[in-house]
Order: structure tokens, then C-alpha cells, then sequence
């Protein structure tokens, strides 16, 4: 081993000791991020072949690793915008300079469009699922949207779907074919009545009469007139015909209803057509009686507030306490979360070395739940930075030495010589 050889082995010491004080200084820079993720300096020996009985000094490689992987602790708040994953799932937003990112730093806050965007910039994204619930592009981005607060502003949701569960008398009288209510006329017979109340697509009341009328023995038929239609009061009058009107077919030994599909197609005033579940009428000796009723839709009423479930799901809560779903934010992960290439503002890009980006829903395969009103705590441990820290120093003057003797014999050398 000569004279040079341990200065260049203390040199690569040195360099290795100030590589791991770089990481601990981006470490306690970081203590309190939201949801950062520390590093660390992982070292390894780099060794050349002895040649005979002559050692020759090696040196000292660096590798820095990202630990993505560790889960913080969370740390409450009072923000229903603030977002944190219990699991491996990363949230996915659009970065100002490299597009489509992956991140757990869940502060998330309306900007000026009402988009939500953490301290960085990155705009949350999710699925828009006011048209219903989708399936997620497993190994794609393709229908991802910037999730926008602005849009809960005052609006109103159509009926669309309801239901009803009833008893009608199996000891009814038979009304004669002239005489049912789908003929809207002066002398109409019914069996049973009631009413539900629906929403056109202005959030206006709408409200359906639905008249039940024995037709034969186990059979019936069902009429929805508007009952904004109804010709004065006392008397069964509509200006214009039913909605619908569906037969209902009822078996004599179960009492249960056997017509299919069990399901009244109402087109609404002024909105959509709302499918109304039957499955549960049923006619049995006795009065006639509702179990059950509703229909959903909400008026024009301003949005309170607004909750993210656990599954990911963005709901707007109305003033009158109904809700709407909104968005589905999904979750990005990778196969090896340690190897993803880390750029500014907390956000990480897949890399050869961690694999594709693969996106699923919260709360599935193992990517965690979203909590809404919480943040990730940054995986720094002061503490242990502090003696890690402590340990660089140590090192780094210890191989400053080594360099310095090896210095001092070299000046011996030189001496002898001259």
C-alpha cells in the first residue's frame, strides 16, 4: 500500500462523510414537510486486487437512498382539505414542470379556479364520477382531472333513482277496464294511492301520483301522473295522461311480485327518467301500506360543506344535509417505492428502477385509506439526525487525519531524497 493510496482512500473517506452530511442536512430541513420522505447514505467498500504481497488501498462508495416506503405518523387537523394515505398509495397530481407526479404531501387548498393544490403547486387529480362510479385505468392516467371545488357551488341533481315497498289488498276490487286511472278519466277507480316527491333537473319539487288498481285476480296495474297536471280538487282529474303505467303481476301462493323487469321507468317534468325499484311490492290480506319510499335527487340548495370517505370518494354536503358524489381521487404505486426519482416539492416521478406507474383505489390491493383532516408527518427523527450528524463529523475528521499523516510521510519521503 503506498503513501498516495491512503491519501486517495481518506479522500474518497472524506467525500463519502460529506455526501451523508448532505443527506442529513436535506433531512433536517425537511423535519417538518408534510410527508416527507428521509434519505440516507448507504456506504460500500470499493476494493483493488492485491497484486502478491503488496496491498493496494481501496476506497469508499456512496449510494443514497430514498426510504418512500416508511409511513409517517399523522398529525390532525381541522382542514377537510387536508389529505393523508394510511398505506403505500401515493396521491397523484399535476406538476407545474413535470406533469403528472406522485406525492404524499396532502396540504392540500383552492386556488383562484377552485382547483386543489398543495404547498408545491400540484394539483390534485381524480376521476369526475357526478355521472356515477367507473373503473379505474389500472396502467394509465387517461380520464384524470384536476379535482375543482369551484363547481360546488349552489346546484341541483335530478331524480334518477328510487324505490318502493308496499302492500297492496289481495282482497281489493276488481276496477273495470273502462274505469282504471290510466285512462284519466271523470269516473276513474282506484285501489290504493301514494305519492313520491322527485326533482327535475332545476331542483324544482316534482311530485308523483302513483294510483294502484286491481285489474283481475293477482294482476294490477300502476299509473304516475304529475301532480302538477291535477284539474281542480275532490275529484280524480289530470290535464294530460300518466307518465307510465306498468301491469304488476303478483303470485297467488308468495303474495310476492312476479312481473320483470320490477321497475317503473318515470320520465320526470323537466327532468330525466327516473327508475323506480318495485322488487318489494307485494299483496297480501290486509290494508294497504308503505314499508318504504324514497327516491333521490336534491333541490337548488347551497353546498355546506364537503367530505372525502375513506374510499377516496369527494362528496359535496348540502345545506339540507343530502349529498352528492363528486370525484374519486385514486392512488399511483410503483414496485419498488425506494427507487422513484425525487424533484422538487416533495414529488416523485416513476423510474426505470421503481417500475410503471400503476394507479387503483383507495382502500384496495393494499394502497391504504384516504383520512381526510389529517397530514403525514415528515420521517424525520431530529434526534437520531443529530447523532448521525455527530458520527459524519467524527468520521470525516478522522479520515482528515489519516490524509494528513499520509501527507506528513510523503514530506519525509521528499526530505530523505534531497
Amino acid at each position: 500500500m503506498s503513501i498516495y493510496g491512503t491519501m486517495r482512500t481518506s479522500v474518497s473517506g472524506m467525500a463519502a462523510q460529506s455526501d451523508r452530511l448532505s443527506t442529513i442536512g436535506d433531512n433536517v430541513a425537511n423535519v417538518g414537510t408534510t410527508g416527507y420522505k428521509r434519505v440516507s447514505t448507504e456506504f460500500s467498500t470499493l476494493l483493488h486486487q492485491a497484486v502478491g504481497t503488496i496491498y493496494e488501498s481501496g476506497a469508499v462508495e456512496t449510494t443514497v437512498r430514498h426510504l418512500n416506503e416508511e409511513q409517517g405518523t399523522f398529525n390532525y387537523t381541522s382542514s377537510a382539505t387536508d389529505l393523508a394515505v394510511n398505506g403505500r398509495g401515493f396521491f397523484l397530481v399535476e406538476s407545474p414542470g413535470s406533469g403528472i407526479a406522485m406525492t404524499r404531501a396532502g396540504a392540500f387548498m383552492p386556488n383562484a379556479a377552485g382547483e386543489l393544490v398543495n404547498a408545491a403547486g400540484g394539483k390534485l387529480l381524480g376521476y369526475n364520477i357526478e355521472a356515477g362510479r367507473g373503473s379505474v385505468v389500472v396502467n394509465g392516467t387517461a380520464g384524470l382531472e384536476p379535482v375543482k371545488m369551484s363547481q360546488l357551488a349552489i346546484r341541483a341533481v335530478p331524480s334518477d333513482a328510487g324505490s318502493l315497498a308496499a302492500n297492496l289488498p289481495a282482497d281489493a276490487s276488481i276496477v273495470a277496464p273502462a274505469d282504471l286511472p290510466s285512462t284519466n278519466g271523470a269516473a276513474t277507480t282506484y285501489s290504493a294511492r301514494t305519492s313520491l316527491v322527485s326533482f327535475d333537473s332545476l331542483g324544482k319539487e316534482v311530485t308523483l301520483d302513483l294510483y294502484f288498481a286491481k285489474t283481475a285476480p293477482n294482476a294490477w296495474e300502476v299509473s304516475v301522473f304529475d301532480r302538477s297536471a291535477a284539474v281542480g280538487a275532490g275529484s280524480f282529474s289530470y290535464a294530460s295522461g300518466p307518465l307510465v303505467t306498468t301491469a304488476l303481476n303478483f303470485n297467488s301462493i308468495t303474495g310476492r311480485l312476479t312481473s320483470a323487469p320490477a321497475v317503473l321507468s318515470v320520465p320526470i317534468p323537466g327532468g330525466v327518467t327516473a327508475s323506480i325499484d318495485v322488487s318489494e311490492l307485494s299483496q297480501f290480506a290486509g290494508d294497504f301500506s308503505v314499508a318504504d319510499a324514497k327516491i333521490n335527487g336534491t333541490p337548488a340548495v347551497p353546498v355546506k360543506t364537503f367530505d372525502m370517505s375513506e374510499d377516496g370518494i369527494l362528496s359535496a354536503v348540502y345545506a339540507n344535509g343530502s349529498r352528492a358524489a363528486l370525484y374519486q381521487v385514486p392512488l399511483g404505486y410503483v414496485n419498488s417505492p425506494d427507487n422513484l426519482t425525487s424533484v422538487s416539492g416533495n414529488m416523485f416521478l416513476p423510474s426505470a428502477r421503481s417500475g410503471d406507474l400503476q394507479l387503483g383505489f383507495a382502500n384496495q390491493g393494499g394502497l391504504g385509506g384516504v383520512f381526510s383532516g389529517a397530514l403525514e408527518q415528515s420521517k424525520v427523527d431530529i434526534a437520531s439526525e443529530m447523532t448521525a450528524m455527530i458520527e459524519a463529523q467524527r468520521n470525516y475528521t478522522a479520515n482528515s487525519r489519516v490524509f494528513q499523516t499520509g501527507a506528513d510521510l510523503a514530506e519525509v519521503a521528499v526530505n530523505l531524497r534531497s
